[in-house]
């Protein structure tokens, strides 16, 4: 029998290739959010400084920021569903191993191999979604599989906070393990063979130079917390270096480069991508400033701040339906009402004293917003692509993601540190908020260039 479907609705084996790959995707938006919760924890009961624990998230991170270039010469050269099958089983055994590290050492180097994994996933799964649903259907479909992004930063310190409050430190890794072994049975099962391999010699060269570069800027910004500023040797010299390589990889010519960066002609990826770093600032600094506040502003406990930052999840599937109006109308218009969402959302928070109720309702109106700028923004960077680019887009994609959270954390951790100083804290967190706020609304620039109607 013949399943007839339209342009206007996904079918149900695309939904339930979006369902299999949704379950493996949340092991590793969950686990990085449930870890910076426990990072206390894990520094008293292994025994080491504030300094040395810090390793466990930034191990993680340049572990998967080298792993993200590669993963488009990757899923041509083996197949997208076999590297996704990979990556769950690198995220597997890294937690596994995690569970079972005796000193902070160890833990560290599992911690790599877990980044690994997360690094290739996120990117192998957006192209395995958009071969199957097609440009027509991408709103609707990123409405769903950007789900467990949206609601992972929510969800995670609650679930991370209840997990050090009752049980044993092991098992915020643990919790990983029967998620991984679900969605790999599953991806065995549903994902569709891979096609025949199309990629070329891997580009080593380029490998060298844009791993290392992406691993030094990230490393850079993790360090501006600990100094205190961007002034300072530790900070400017892996970013400088970082930025070097980058510069020294895009004036390079080659015929296969591992990331093809005349993607950037297309005027509809070049905004997006650029939307894509600037709601990095938006959606990342602000979710580090969120529940500091309610902990050091309002004297919350991790677990309680972890609760009261759950109206933003609500708000988050409240605004489902954009994916549906970006297909109908466009990226453009649908970004430009969740960047004013996004901004009315976060300016109770910029006034000192505000209820409890009201800051409530703004982190709804807030997660609504942010949830229509997140997917629209994604389904511009791949409206107008070919097939055959959908891979290097991916970990285009997901770069500038990565990048600009990088970014947005380490500029309002240094605003926010600097606002302390000489400042009630309430008062502190009253002008980062403002900061949060003005780089929300550049947001709204490229925005201009962005599609507005569907073709």
């Amino acid at each position: 029998m013949t399943t007839t479907t339209t342009p206007d609705r996904l079918d149900r084996a695309v939904l339930k290739l979006a369902g299999v790959l949704v379950l493996g995707a949340l092991a590793p938006l969950l686990d990085s959010t449930i870890v910076n919760v426990a990072i206390h924890t894990l520094g008293t009961e292994l025994r080491t400084g504030v300094s040395t624990v810090q390793w466990v998230s930034t191990a993680y991170l340049l572990a998967l920021a080298i792993a993200i270039p590669i993963t488009g010469w990757s899923a041509n050269r083996f197949g997208a569903k076999r590297m996704w099958i990979v990556a769950l089983a690198l995220f597997l055994a890294g937690s596994m191993l995690c569970g079972v590290a005796w000193n902070i050492e160890s833990l560290i180097a599992f911690r790599v191999i877990q980044g690994l994994g997360g690094g290739l996933m996120l990117p192998i799964l957006q192209t395995l979604l958009f071969r199957a649903a097609g440009r027509e259907r991408m709103g609707r479909l990123m409405a769903v599989v950007t789900l467990p992004a949206l609601i992972g930063p929510i969800l995670g310190p609650v679930i991370g906070g209840l997990m050090i409050a009752h049980l044993d430190w092991r098992w915020i890794f643990y919790v990983n393990v029967p998620i991984c072994l679900a969605a790999i049975a599953l991806a065995v099962r549903v994902l569709k063979p891979d096609p025949q391999p199309t990629a070329a010699a891997l580009d080593v060269t380029g490998l060298l130079l844009v791993s290392p570069a992406l691993a030094g800027i990230i490393y850079g910004l993790t360090q501006v917390g600990t100094h205190g500023g961007f002034g300072h040797a530790d900070v400017l010299l892996p970013i400088g270096i970082g930025i070097v390589l980058l510069i020294a990889f895009a004036v390079r010519r080659t015929d296969e480069p591992l990331i093809d960066l005349g993607l950037f002609r297309t005027r509809s990826f070049a905004a997006s991508t650029t939307l894509l770093f600037l709601t990095g600032f938006a959606l990342y600094g602000a979710m580090l400033l969120l529940p500091l506040f309610y902990q050091q502003a309002r004297g919350e406990s991790v677990v309680a701040a972890g609760l009261l930052l759950v109206p933003q999840g609500i708000g988050s599937l409240l605004a489902r339906t954009a994916g549906g109006l970006t297909d109908r109308f466009g990226p453009r218009p649908v970004v430009f009402a969740g960047i004013l969402l996004t901004v009315a959302g976060t300016i109770p928070f910029a006034f000192a004293g505000t209820a409890y109720w009201l800051l409530a309702v703004a982190l709804v109106v807030r997660g609504a917003g942010l949830s229509a700028v997140s997917l629209s923004v994604m389904v511009g960077a791949f409206r107008d692509l070919e097939p055959r680019q959908i891979p290097d887009g991916s970990s285009t994609t997901r770069i500038m993601q990565q990048l600009g959270g990088a970014f947005g954390a380490a500029t309002l951790a240094v605003v926010l540190q600097s606002n302390l100083v000489g400042h009630p804290t309430s008062t502190a967190y009253a002008a980062s908020f403002w900061w949060a706020i003005a780089f929300t609304a550049v947001a709204a620039v490229p925005a201009l260039f962005l599609p507005a109607v569907r073709r």
